[in-house]
């Protein structure tokens, strides 16, 4: 069993240490720096279990906590608060494991806000994001403004999305890939929600899910490992 090991995450910009939670299983290929969404925590079930799912496939995690929920504030941080939390978590997980390729990203609201700190600048040394239900747009919308900074992301983005998420219609997340060409790989999940559940009559479970899902990003993510 990987042992999880909490720890510190100073952000500057607003003079906060935030928490996080390492997890380095034995022959670890590559690290996953993995944010939380807007309304759970890093200890959230899907997150614990997802990081789980990598650790057993050789994949490192490090989820942390964006400062609102550190302080057990309601609100999201703005962007440029968010922004700077994903800087320092990506250069706490250089300090722990500089010998790993790295990738970040994260559920919902902390894959978007993986992507605008890359937007900004490329994140250090990282080689990939991945998306856990990217956040295209409000439910019952269809508006796609949220994904316009993604053309400034110069990395490999890997999207992990259901096809019943009312956050991202599919058909829309399927355009938003296509315009942004090689760099967005698009991996679907049959009848999924935002959070990743299905209808019982698809016969599979969100373990199963998890599962699937640490499958895709193990894959992707040592494709990537592969290049120097």
């Amino acid at each position: 069993m990987t042992a999880t090991v909490a720890v510190p995450i100073p952000v500057d910009p607003v003079q906060v240490i935030v928490s996080g939670l390492f997890e380095r299983p034995a022959g670890a290929r590559s690290l996953y720096v993995l944010a939380h969404g807007a309304g759970a925590g890093m200890r959230h079930p899907f997150l614990t279990d997802i990081a789980a799912a990598l650790g057993h496939l050789g994949v490192a995690t490090l989820r942390y906590q964006f400062p609102y929920m550190e302080l057990s504030r309601g609100r999201p941080d703005p962007p440029v608060v968010a922004a700077a939390t994903v800087r320092a978590a990506v250069e706490k997980a250089r300090e722990l494991a500089p010998d790993l390729p790295l990738f970040a990203g994260g559920k919902s609201f902390g894959g978007r806000m993986t992507s605008t700190a890359a937007a900004e600048s490329p994140l250090p040394d990282v080689r990939g994001l991945v998306f856990l239900g990217f956040p295209l747009h409000q439910p019952k919308t269809t508006a796609v403004t949220r994904a316009e900074h993604l053309a400034r992301v110069t990395a490999p983005m890997l999207f992990l999305q259901g096809t019943r998420d009312e956050m991202a219609e599919i058909v829309l997340m399927r355009q938003v890939a296509a315009d942004l060409g090689p760099r967005a790989t698009v991996i679907e999940i049959a009848d999924g929600n935002h959070s990743f559940a299905v209808p019982k009559r698809t016969g599979k479970t969100l373990p199963d899910i998890i599962r699937s899902l640490a499958d895709s990003i193990a894959e992707w993510t040592r494709a990537l490992s592969t290049y120097q």
